[in-house]
């Protein structure tokens, strides 16, 4: 249940704070008084779309709160998302809207803990629905009837909706593998035939190791360059170690400084390091003198193991030119065994897919049957309930029916839903959303929410206009359905029909005002009241057309103000109607009539009539009196 709202630089609302109470609460006014604004601070604050237009011209941020009581259901929604509980057992809702650079910035909150657009339709369902005359368009969708009818149906539905989408799904897996069967089938022997040549190829490769074209290309090299290699590691034997001749190998030398700073260390044993240094040297000089002989004493010539590992080397180049690299060629080696395994699986062949998909399409078609069934039955019991709802609303005789047709099965099943209408006897049964007039068509949504809020749990219902263009019989009947609406439902309702009005138990006045010295605090002494449209002023005073009457006349100033120091702004006021007094007022506004006590008159017995019909027992039991709080402007 809603139960306050706030809202600062929306549209043409500057400040201003409303406090809803259980039941009917009505919105009345002019028409473009600013009503549809407070809806749409409504909306904004539960995530609606808004665009920079929603910022009161001449600020650059905008903020809504919208207060709600909580439930169970959405504590442990509000559990499940880790949003902080309240003390005070409510829930907060908040949206600020800001202009930046030409770009619309918004951030929504829910008990201050900032919250995504999917979180916050999740928790808008769960808060509000509004109903409009717009929602004609979706009467005509098909989907949204079938989302109606299932809503309708309950539990029930969504469980069978949920068992038919796991068949659909299941269905579209085998299909769609059977489909590319069938797409690949004609080039499946051309495949198997490509495939066959490569792992033979491939296989005579004899590919192991993904280094190996490295390490032949070494030992060519090595093959290749033998006569080289002898000499020069000849050559180097002799530096290191032996040198054959004049001059004296390394080793030879070494030995000798060694001797030397052996006799040195016995004078001076700082020395020591460096024999030592010198002695491995000479080691080191040694044993690298001992292998680089022993290696060119094992070169020899082999002719046969070049032309051995250049063949080799040919034969991996030209895998390589084939497949890529040396690894690619293994992996894809290893790959192509394992698709034409695939290929040549005879348990996957065409015929067995075939045999799985009628298996899974016979459970889809079974699942979405039994669907039917329960959507039939919901049909039926909608059709009785809604022609019950209609007969109080002036519409005893008109023929309504829900029409199930078949279709390709999906995952809300195989149906095709929609209702068929008929306002006169003898006339066939055609799309409502074709021939429903406007007030046939906002009797019908308000019926149609009549039959779902048994099954739905409380909320706020918010109906904008919903009985525009219907004469004063069926007003009345709106009027009743409305109030029998608001014993289950927190009602929000927006009206210019005084017998809707007068069934209120909040009752709200909303109508627009211009302000002189908007560019002040907002403080009342601040800011003075004009009409929106006054008579041409006379010695500087508004309203001197009009009787003298302190309440018809206000000074402003007889030079206007320079710019910037005072402003005109037109602004929404929205006014409690606690008494009875201001109530028959606003319902003698709304009723008109030949003379102003006509209208007062009228309004007497509305409200007389409706306080009686509060008294009717419903459902067995009194109604109970309406808690009743004030609005007020900051």
């Amino acid at each position: 249940m809603l139960i306050s709202l706030q809202i600062e630089n929306f549209a043409l609302i500057d400040q201003l704070e409303l406090e809803f109470g259980t039941g009917l609460n009505v919105l009345t006014g002019e028409t473009g008084a600013g009503k549809s604004i407070i809806l749409d601070a409504i909306d904004a604050a539960l995530g609606g779309k808004v665009n920079s237009r929603a910022i009161r011209t001449g600020t650059n941020r905008a903020s809504i709160e919208a207060t709600f009581r909580l439930d169970k259901v959405l504590a442990d929604w509000l559990i499940t998302e880790e949003i902080e509980l309240l003390d005070d057992n409510s829930l907060i809702c908040s949206r600020e809207l800001s202009v930046a650079q030409n770009s619309l910035r918004s951030r929504s909150r829910v008990n201050g803990v900032l919250v995504n657009r999917q979180q916050m339709a999740q928790l808008r369902d769960r808060l509000v629905e509004i109903t409009a005359q717009g929602q004609a368009v979706q009467v005509g969708q098909a989907a949204q009837v079938r989302e109606w009818l299932d809503l309708y149906g309950g539990t029930s539905h969504f469980q069978q909706r949920e068992v038919v989408a796991t068949a659909y799904t299941e269905y579209q897996q085998i299909k769609n593998s059977l489909e590319k069967r069938r797409q690949s089938d004609r080039q499946r022997l051309q495949q198997i035939d490509l495939l066959t040549y490569q792992v033979k190829e491939l296989e005579a490769a004899s590919l192991s190791e993904p280094d190996e074209l490295e390490q032949l290309e070494q030992e060519r090299q090595r093959l290749s360059h033998v006569v080289e290699l002898q000499q020069s590691s000849y050559k180097v034997y002799q530096v290191l170690y032996q040198n054959e001749n004049d001059g004296q190998a390394s080793a030879d030398l070494l030995a000798e400084a060694e001797v030397t700073l052996t006799d040195m260390v016995q004078y001076d044993t700082q020395l020591q390091p460096i024999l030592d240094l010198v002695g491995e040297a000479l080691a080191a000089v040694t044993e690298a003198g001992r292998q680089i002989g022993a290696y060119g004493e094992s070169l020899e010539s082999d002719p046969q193991r070049l032309e051995i590992v250049e063949s080799r080397i040919r034969e991996l180049k030209l895998v390589c030119r084939k497949y890529g690299t040396l690894p690619e060629a293994i992996a894809y080696y290893q790959k192509i065994q394992t698709e034409l395994a695939e290929l040549n699986d005879s348990e996957q062949s065409i015929e067995a897919l075939e045999q799985q998909e009628r298996k899974y399409l016979d459970r889809l078609l079974q699942e979405c049957d039994r669907l039917t069934q329960l959507r039939q039955q919901a049909a039926a019991k909608l059709e009785a309930q809604i022609l019950a709802e209609l007969k109080p609303l002036a519409m005893e005789k008109v023929q309504f029916q829900v029409e199930i047709a078949s279709t390709v099965p999906t995952a809300t099943g195989n149906n095709q839903i929609s209702f068929l209408f008929s306002p006169n006897p003898g006339e066939p049964l055609q799309p409502l959303i074709a021939i429903a007039s406007g007030g046939e068509m906002s009797r019908f949504l308000l019926a149609l929410k009549a039959c779902f809020s048994q099954a739905e749990a409380s909320g706020t219902l918010i109906f904008d206009e919903i009985d525009v263009g219907v004469s004063g019989r069926v007003a009345q009947a709106i009027a009743d359905k409305l109030h029998h609406l608001s014993q289950r439902h927190q009602v929000l309702c927006v009206t210019h029909q005084p017998l809707v009005a007068a069934m209120a138990d909040r009752h709200f006045r909303v109508d627009k005002q211009v302000i002189v010295g908007a560019g002040l605090s907002d403080t009342p002494e601040n800011q003075q009241t004009i009409p929106t449209n006054p008579p041409v002023p006379k010695s500087g005073v508004v309203g001197a057309g009009l009787s003298d009457t302190p309440e018809n006349q206000q000074t402003i100033p007889t030079n206007p103000p320079v710019q910037g120091s005072e402003e005109i702004r037109t602004v929404v006021r929205v006014a409690a109607l606690d008494n009875f007094d201001t109530r028959r007022e606003e319902l003698a506004n709304l009723a008109g009539g030949k003379s102003a006590q006509d209208a007062i008159a009228f309004a007497d017995s509305l409200l007389t009539q409706a306080a009686n019909q509060r008294q009717t027992p419903q459902n067995g039991a009194a109604t109970k009196p309406r808690s009743t709080k004030s609005a007020k402007k900051r």
